[in-house]
């Protein structure tokens, strides 16, 4: 039985492909379109996909949508008769799913009559759940999904057990942390869809001196998930969630209200500077979120019955409130996907309905991201010709090698091996690499390649067997979504990826998961005594990297050292 999920017309669009319930490929539109974020329909996604698995189209025999128009109609209605001029766009986008059948055939160019396979739709939530439930080596657990909106919901919570979830709590629209923590974000004067990561990084920054008034604005409940807006300071109630599902990027108008300017003062312009006013928003809106998912985490678990958590959803990309859940005890295991946010649905969409709707036993546990394509030493080489470099093949063992010493050497290294990962984190297949140690490593990346805020940290890679002597953690972290302590006597060795509250979002590397990272880690640790090295994302303001032509050109535009790149080593004269 071949499954395809789709996340579509939604943001971060993407396909996976099960082949007898097994994930085999899984992508992102946008490393396909270079549009961050994109939301239309993940034509070239589905193209690669059923290449990567040898099918065709008209061999698959279940597409798994996220989106159930029937999930909570009544809620629906409710809100309908309410807001009518919402209601109407709620319906358009609702109506464009009954053009998956051509969709497809667009995309893989073959007749929507020819199309068997049969549509099955997936709630929001549960997907998000079983994206991370179904993916987790827990024979039972508590399960959660916080987001933003999906199907008129902003959390459900539960129990997975086996082959089946069964749902206990639920939060609905308006009420919605992801919503909240979006609006304070544009509040804060980043406006684009996605931009909440970077909050996250400002709010070290700063002290939680309005953190009465973010529990003014999200207060305390015995209902749902525990947790209420005060309405009246939000325009979603009344205008709606205000985001364009209709391809490219997502576009999304303001979430927040005239009240927050008479709380707060007036919002910043996204062009002003930064004052300690907003740095100190920024941390109160951390820290009630950090209040929030302690108590969430530890209501959800008790409930289960259950010490581990498998968790997903937008909210489950803030990697501080995920790891001050786990530093206060309120879990004993947590297991997140590597795309918890909404690209997740397509694999989460797949792995409901085999197991939770189907029965079929469980063998998907995923512990790696790469589930994307991988380019052949042929086509790295045209890469290479076209652009004038001339280089010679290497061992895999020659590769990690010289690629350490270099890096050891303050070089900053471009890492185009094997698959690419699917999500939104660079866990060395697509990476740009460089040195730990150096304390002005983060101005250099900053001002030569990546030109991005300074307040953003950049994140380490470490052995996995190293871990918990340079990290305050136990277990591992091998997608980069929980932010750990680092250990006070090794801080000073590796500044570069040390933020300035003392944490950092590690990513923690088995030689299982990823061989060759593992080696490059290896050697730099033999040649430094530091298993750690600085990785962030291969791009510059855009998408990850895709193909080889994409990496070479990102190498030589963005003034990086040396790239690494499957066989090939090629160094820039210093």
């Amino acid at each position: 039985m071949i499954i395809l999920g789709l996340n579509a017309w939604h943001g971060d669009a993407a396909a996976a492909l099960f082949v007898d319930g097994r994930l085999v490929a899984a992508a992102e539109e946008e490393r396909f379109t270079r549009v961050k974020h994109e939301s239309g329909f993940p034509a070239r996604a589905v193209q690669w996909c059923l290449e990567a698995a040898g099918a065709r189209i008209a061999d698959v025999d279940i597409v798994a949508v996220p989106r159930d128009p029937w999930a909570r109609w009544r809620h629906k209605l409710a809100w309908a008769l309410r807001f009518p001029r919402f209601s109407a766009d709620r319906a358009r986008v609702a109506a464009t799913f009954s053009t998956i059948d051509a969709a497809l055939a667009d995309a893989t160019g073959g007749d929507a009559r020819n199309i068997r396979a049969r549509i099955r739709r997936i709630e929001h939530h549960r997907a998000h759940i079983a994206s991370a439930f179904f993916a987790s080596p827990f024979e039972r657990a508590a399960v959660l999904s916080l987001d933003g909106l999906g199907d008129f919901a902003s959390g459900l919570s539960g129990v997975g057990e086996g082959t089946r979830l069964r749902i206990d709590r639920e939060s609905l629209f308006p009420h919605s942390l992801g919503i909240w923590f979006s609006a304070v974000t544009q509040y804060l004067g980043f406006p684009h869809y996605g931009d909440e990561y970077k909050v996250m990084g400002l709010a070290a920054y700063g002290a939680p001196s309005q953190l009465d008034e973010m529990r003014r604005l999200v207060r305390d409940t015995d209902r749902g998930l525990g947790y209420q807006l005060d309405l009246p300071a939000f325009r979603h109630p009344t205008h709606g969630p205000g985001i364009s599902w209709t391809g490219g990027a997502p576009s999304q108008s303001p979430l927040f209200g005239p009240p927050f300017e008479s709380r707060f003062g007036l919002r910043r312009a996204p062009t002003a500077d930064i004052e300690d006013r907003h740095r100190d928003i920024a941390a109160s809106l951390q820290a009630r979120l950090d209040e929030l998912i302690i108590a969430i985490t530890r209501r959800v678990t008790r409930s289960a019955n259950s010490g581990r958590l498998a968790y997903a959803g937008g909210v489950a990309y803030n990697c501080v409130s995920n790891g001050r859940a786990l530093a206060a005890n309120a879990i004993e295991e947590l297991y997140i996907p590597p795309a918890p946010g909404d690209a997740g649905l397509a694999i989460g969409a797949g792995l409901y309905l085999w197991h939770h709707e189907l029965g079929k036993p469980r063998e998907n546990v995923i512990e790696h991201a790469y589930w994307g394509e991988a380019a052949d030493e042929p086509a790295i080489a045209r890469a290479l010709a076209a652009a004038g470099i001339v280089a010679q093949a290497l061992t895999p063992d020659e590769i990690a090698e010289r690629t350490a010493a270099l890096i050891a050497d303050g070089r900053i290294v471009g890492w185009y091996q094997g698959r690419m990962e699917f999500g939104p984190r660079a866990l060395g297949g697509r990476s740009i690499l460089a040195d730990p140690r150096r304390s002005d490593m983060k101005e250099i990346l900053n001002s030569r390649i990546k030109r991005r805020e300074s307040f953003r940290p950049f994140a380490p890679s470490v052995l996995a067997e190293c871990a918990s002597e340079w990290f305050e953690m136990r277990g591992d972290s091998p997608f980069m979504l929980v932010a750990h302590r680092v250990q006070p006597s090794r801080a000073a060795r590796i500044p570069a990826v040390t933020h300035v509250d003392g944490t950092a979002r590690v990513q923690t590397v088995t030689r299982e998961a990823n061989p060759m990272f593992h080696a490059l880690l290896s050697a730099f640790h033999r040649q430094t005594g530091v298993p750690v090295v600085l990785n962030t994302s291969f791009n510059e303001n855009e998408p990850i990297v895709r193909t080889p032509e994409e990496a070479v050109n990102c190498f030589l535009r963005a003034d990086m050292d040396v790239l690494a790149i499957g066989p090939y080593l090629v160094e820039r004269a210093r």
